[in-house]
């Protein structure tokens, strides 16, 4: 079934429109002060007919053979559209920070980066990063590049999700 645009969607959220829904993929993450390790995630963007969308996520931790190892990590927030191609996205994660990000949605592509991190005096050390989603063949890619625990900004997280 294709994707239909809502007939109340706001119209700063055009570009960003194609991310509605419920996407569930596997992804892969490594960094220098881990191991690496394969995940699986479901994605949801939810809107009201308001210049923003509801964004949930979680992510499990599986083995080689797709079984569940544990939890993984959780982060909810709002994409903001304050104008066409314009966006703010609010973050809160489980691990203990949430982080403001800015950037800019044109032709199936959604860049960010963060303007701010705040951390609980529990939470890892991390100070920022970029992330990437794309609409590729009707998939959603991402990357997500971070900068944490003395280490410069590399690469981190990367996943391809397809709609439910």
């Amino acid at each position: 079934m294709p994707f239909e645009l809502p007939d109340n969607l706001h119209p700063n959220c055009g570009p960003v429109a194609w991310l509605l829904g419920t996407w569930r993929g596997n992804g892969r993450g490594d960094y220098p002060t881990i191991d690496p390790f394969e995940y699986r995630q479901e994605l949801i963007f939810t809107h009201d007919g308001r210049p923003f969308f509801h964004y949930m996520a979680r992510a499990e931790i599986i083995d080689e053979s797709g079984e569940k190892v544990r939890d993984g990590a959780i982060e909810t927030g709002f994409l903001r559209c304050p104008e066409p191609g314009k966006v703010e996205f609010l973050l809160s994660h489980n691990t203990g920070f949430v982080e403001i990000w800015y950037g800019t949605a044109e032709g199936g592509k959604l860049q960010l980066t963060t303007d701010a991190v705040v951390r609980t005096a529990t939470a890892k050390e991390y100070v920022g990063g970029t992330r990437l989603y794309g609409n590729v063949e009707g998939d959603l890619l991402y990357a997500h590049d971070m900068a944490a625990m003395g280490q410069e900004l590399q690469s981190h997280l990367w996943a391809r999700l397809q709609r439910a």
